[in-house]
């Protein structure tokens, strides 16, 4: 068996404001020192003040770009965002059973700005095919709540959906507690053998748009890397966390956190 190279294919949509979506992807998996090759879902339109439209590629293209990654480069982790319809979530689920490569599944469903971007007859292909497909699923509380219908309001809820979503398949659940109040933010990482906490004091900011992505994909790179899964958690864990407090203040809305700052920590 070779060695992990770091290489992870993200099959997601883009943000043209560069905060979240492929291209916070890319920026994460290359910050915690791994390699990004994308498939891109659909396209954007999108700032810091919203999503203004949203443009799906056609299923063939989709499937095209993440094959040509995977029958040349290849991946060690794959990474899935936002998919936007039943079909695309259908077209990923084989992609994924075509490919050993384990899978952080991030079951985009709402933009930081509130804009739905998978719709409600979507969420039962998420349930059905992405979950049980999941290495790592790594929901919000919203998410949570539509994926298993518990309400996710402290850790007991957090606790208590993370356990449902490994009775549906998924390998390890990561539960962010962003959404929960409280001025301590948990996230707690659930797998079938216990769980580990995550926790720090909550920022006070508007800059977190795309925090779910970045997360993911920090994940999914130390994975790729060979890191063990609760390694892989904790390293993008603390990765994130310091973005957010570097945010750079940008834009009038949700703005992006400060991706690269692990290439500036000296200065």
């Amino acid at each position: 068996m070779t060695s992990p190279l770091g290489r992870v294919l993200i099959i997601a949509g883009s943000d043209s404001g560069g905060g979240a979506g492929v291209q916070a992807d890319i920026k994460a998996v290359t910050a915690m020192g791994g390699y990004a090759a994308t498939a891109i879902t659909a396209i954007t339109v999108q700032n810091t003040l919203g999503v203004h439209g949203v443009h799906p590629l056609p299923l063939d293209l989709i499937e095209a770009q993440a094959r040509a990654v995977l029958g040349d480069i290849g991946a060690d982790a794959i990474k899935t965002g936002m998919l936007g319809s039943t079909a695309v979530v259908e077209r990923v689920a084989a992609i994924l059973d075509s490919c050993a490569a384990p899978a952080v599944v991030d079951p985009v469903m709402i933009a930081k700005g509130g804009q739905a971007l998978l719709p409600d007859e979507a969420v039962a292909a998420v349930k059905a095919l992405m979950i049980p497909r999941a290495a790592l699923l790594t929901p919000n509380a919203p998410e949570a709540e539509a994926l298993t219908g518990l309400a996710v309001t402290d850790l007991d809820g957090q606790r208590r959906a993370g356990e449902a979503l490994l009775r549906m398949g998924a390998r390890a659940v990561l539960m962010k507690g962003g959404h929960v109040p409280g001025e301590t933010v948990i996230d707690l990482l659930v797998t079938p053998t216990g769980e580990t906490l995550l926790e720090g004091p909550r920022v006070e900011t508007r800059h977190t748009h795309g925090t779910g992505c970045t997360l993911a994909s920090a994940c999914a790179a130390g994975l790729a890397k060979g890191l063990p899964l609760e390694a892989a958690v904790a390293e993008a864990w603390a990765y994130v966390a310091e973005a957010i407090r570097r945010a750079p203040g940008l834009g009038q809305g949700h703005g992006p956190l400060d991706h690269g700052w692990p290439m500036r920590r000296d200065r």
